[in-house]
């Protein structure tokens, strides 16, 4: 498989956001999802990551689109017995809501949560693709910041990133 790579400087004075990347791998896991996608950000937002306001994705929700996605439910729709979700952040009351959407959510025995006062790192990785950069999952990080953001497809540095994540974090049980 050949390797596909893009970096993208997102922000307010790029007008570049990173919407559009972050919401083709997170379909691609719903439809196939990988076999563990960790989450690592030590600021998290509930963020819209899919926007369906103009039908673009009915045909991918079928019957009863909803009008967007946030990270919370295509997380929580991606999680099965088949594809575990680690979620890596810090104890802060700033990710309170987030998790407590996953902690709720019927395939929270498919999620694991890690919260470390140290973590720093910014990575979304699935089987053979890593986003990773200096976004944090947040509005501001999303759509307001100077970021940079890298999306790789293929090649080793997603199976590198997943063994070093659970190294650091554990895979659990």
């Amino acid at each position: 498989m050949s390797v596909l790579e893009r970096t993208v400087r997102i922000g307010a004075r790029t007008g570049l956001r990173v919407d559009s990347m972050l919401s083709a791998a997170l379909i691609a896991e719903a439809v196939n999802p990988s076999s563990e996608l960790w989450l690592v950000s030590p600021w998290i937002t509930d963020v819209q990551v899919l926007d369906n306001s103009h039908g673009a994705y009915d045909s991918f929700f079928g019957d009863v689109p909803p009008l967007g996605w946030r990270l919370s439910e295509a997380l929580t729709r991606i999680a099965s017995p088949e594809a575990r979700i680690h979620v890596v952040t810090r104890p802060a009351p700033h990710n309170a809501a987030f998790l407590q959407h996953l902690e709720s959510a019927p395939e929270r025995d498919y999620i694991r949560i890690v919260q470390s006062p140290d973590v720093h790192e910014k990575t979304l990785c699935g089987e053979d693709w890593i986003l990773t950069g200096s976004m944090n999952y947040t509005i501001r990080g999303m759509a307001v910041n100077d970021e940079s953001v890298t999306y790789k497809v293929g090649g080793p540095d997603a199976g590198q990133a997943r063994l070093d994540l659970r190294q650091r974090w554990g895979a659990g049980a």
